[in-house]
């Protein structure tokens, strides 16, 4: 296929996304009162807790056997690599623009974690979909692409969740730390230290306390170690939803006995399949309105003005949060980032495995591996900023313009890949 010709393949899903969440906007203006923040919430929650899980489960279950997880290895360190690179580059660009302390965190989850579960849902099926696909049978390449997009979604959300969470909320601590030791400075401490010559420490509660240290066991150093770690680490969060789909959908497709009872149009259990596969039919428009809706916050009264460093700077005022703004330098380095660093270093590594042979030479494969590397930051990033309450303002705007972009880049990087892997 010529180059022309690819490009119209890839720039009509992209439209396609375009104008659906174009109506999510649209619908969601406060003049509408159609779409507004609480249906969102409401219609979110359904699509996180029912639409999602059901999504992934039964686009595993009928795909994914034994033989092809073993092909399917390579997914998982890739998107390992996408965040490590990505977290590079965020370290550096944190350097070169000195950003605040409070948006530390969120700059490097941009430039770390992409948008893995609902763009390539929406991406991948309507390529497929598409007349002149690269891919080979618009079935065939459907029922892949949804089961290469899901396990891309699963794999996304834990390292998501145990990654990027926490380098907010170290992020976060960090700044609610400066805060309070400015607050307890010695100049407000008038209190007397005690006078430490008339205090004393018996020899037989020494010796008492010197035991009971030694008398803690390996198990108690363990337990205790295991709470610290299920505190520091959103384990509820690694367990989302989409997370145990992905897993049950692993376990139907890869037990014999399970996907003859519940796969194909013969199994004595199929209704469930044809249930499951009706709810996960509704997730992907239902994510496009919810992301075209939520893309309006980012748009509420933001203009450029200078900063006192010499240089832009992005302006927010959102549900009553003014003079929150992010530099413009920082933006547009987070834009680089993951519409240009990322995607070059992607193709490197994805077209060096293959020929190492570490990538099987599905062609749709190779093209969700490396759409990876061209997505636009994680839409969860703003959750995890909300939890924290840091860098709520700066993230609409990040997503605002990462998104806005995205229509051209993702056009763009799409021909390109599906020309090196067709």
């Amino acid at each position: 296929m010529g180059l022309l010709d690819l490009f119209f393949v890839a720039s009509m899903p992209v439209i396609k996304v375009l104008l659906v969440t174009a109506v999510g906007s649209f619908i969601a203006l406060d003049r509408f009162d159609i779409f507004g923040e609480n249906v969102r919430k409401q219609l979110n929650t359904i699509v996180f807790f029912v639409l999602n899980p059901a999504l992934v489960c039964i686009n595993l279950a009928n795909t994914v056997t034994f033989e092809s997880v073993v092909l399917l290895w390579f997914m998982p360190f890739n998107i390992l690599i996408t965040f490590v690179i990505g977290s590079a580059l965020g370290w550096l660009l944190v350097k070169l623009t000195r950003a605040p302390q409070h948006l530390r965190g969120l700059v490097l989850g941009c430039c770390a974690a992409g948008n893995l579960g609902n763009l390539p849902l929406i991406i991948v099926p309507a390529v497929c979909r598409e007349k002149g696909s690269p891919f080979g049978a618009p079935d065939v390449c459907h029922t892949y692409g949804m089961a290469y997009a899901s396990l891309s979604m699963a794999i996304g959300a834990i390292y998501l969740w145990s990654y990027v969470y926490n380098i907010v909320r170290v992020s976060s601590v960090g700044t609610t730390e400066v805060i309070n030791i400015e607050d307890d400075s010695p100049a407000k401490m008038r209190e007397p230290l005690l006078d430490s010559k008339d205090c004393s420490i018996s020899v037989d509660y020494a010796d008492q306390l010197d035991a009971s240290l030694h008398s803690v066991t390996t198990s108690d150093k363990v337990k205790r170690f295991l709470r610290m770690l299920s505190r520091e680490i959103n384990i509820q969060a690694l367990l989302a939803p989409s997370t145990t789909g992905a897993i049950l959908g692993f376990i139907i497709g890869m037990v014999p006995q399970l996907r003859k009872l519940l796969i194909g149009s013969t199994a004595p259990l199929r209704v469930l399949q044809d249930s499951t596969s009706m709810l996960g039919d509704a997730a992907i428009p239902a994510l496009t309105l919810i992301m075209g809706g939520n893309l309006l916050k980012g748009s509420h009264g933001f203009d450029l003005i200078p900063s006192i460093h010499g240089d832009a700077m992005v302006v927010l005022s959102i549900s009553g949060l003014k003079g929150s703004g992010i530099r413009a330098s920082l933006l547009i380095g987070i834009i680089v980032v993951r519409y240009i660093f990322l995607p070059l270093l992607g193709i490197a590594i994805v077209k060096g495995a293959v020929q190492l042979g570490l990538v099987n030479p599905d062609p749709l494969y190779q093209f969700v591996l490396l759409l990876q590397y061209a997505l636009p930051p994680a839409m969860n990033i703003g959750t995890i900023t909300q939890l924290f309450g840091a860098g709520e303002s700066e993230c609409s705007v990040i997503m605002l313009w990462t998104y806005a972009l995205a229509s051209v880049a993702l056009t763009l990087w799409s021909t390109l890949f599906m020309w090196l892997v067709a």
